[in-house]
């Protein structure tokens, strides 16, 4: 949407902004279809969504303060980081080591007999459920605070890069991720249009004609995306992402 008002003539802190607008739309339309079909985590997204929400302030000023070409080559720099965090996602993947689940089994001598029990293992501090917990909720509130920052900054509602995040920190499988991000964006982009609203930034007739058109396309991509192999998701992500980083790029230069 950013790049698509940019193109229309729309100043890139108004792109920005007004972007949000559509973005609130689209996605609670999205995100409604995926909760009528039982696929939201919505713990993670209370999660998400508070430290996501109030890290929008330090965004909205950012995208204020820069100047347009400055905000549109960093625009562009997100979308090539993007493409890297889902790349390193994979790699990590492939080259991380398989954790046994459970103890092994061994035989301990007993009187006449030998019987098979569970080893015991001391237990490390780091193998506490409740380290593990803290260590997931804090991680789960850093991706909300980068991607309220982001939000404020680049209005494109955090998802871009919460996405990859979310696959790398959390464990996520990227359409699981597609589907939180969404439902933490529906509540992040309401307060940072809010905040953009009171700068002046919002061109409201557009950001509401996006929203109107995304309201469709978010219910036929709420419904392709269990259909579609991951590799494909993958695929078309990144490609559209390249895009748009060349777009920007080249506007930056003639802005």
């Amino acid at each position: 949407m950013v790049p698509a008002l940019t193109f229309w003539g729309a100043t890139p802190i108004q792109a920005v902004a007004t972007s949000l607008v559509g973005i609130v739309l689209s996605s609670t339309s999205g995100t409604l279809q995926n909760w009528r079909m039982g696929r939201l985590n919505l713990e993670r997204v209370a999660i998400l969504a508070p430290p996501a929400m109030l890290a929008t302030e330090l965004g909205v000023w950012l995208a204020n303060a820069l100047p347009a070409n400055i905000l549109l080559i960093s625009f562009a720099a997100l979308q090539i980081l993007s493409i890297y965090l889902i790349g390193l996602k994979r790699n990590l993947k492939t080259v991380a080591p398989v954790q046994p689940s459970t103890p092994e089994l061994v035989a301990y001598p007993s009187a006449g007999s030998n019987r098979v029990g569970r080893a015991a293992f001391p237990v490390l501090e780091g193998d506490r459920p409740s380290d593990k917990n803290s260590a997931e909720l804090f991680k789960t509130q850093g991706v909300g605070l980068l991607a309220g920052v982001l939000s404020g900054l680049f209005g494109v509602g955090g998802g871009i890069i919460m996405v990859p995040l979310q696959m790398l920190f959390l464990g996520e499988g990227i359409k699981d991720a597609v589907r939180t991000s969404l439902g933490a964006i529906t509540l992040i982009s309401v307060w940072a249009v809010g905040r953009h609203a009171l700068s002046g930034n919002v061109l409201w007739f557009a950001g509401i004609a996006l929203g109107l058109g995304g309201l469709l396309g978010a219910q036929l991509g709420a419904r392709l995306l269990p259909k579609l192999p991951d590799r494909w998701v993958k695929i078309l992500f990144r490609s559209l992402l390249v895009v748009l980083a060349c777009y920007m790029v080249s506007k930056a230069v003639f802005v």
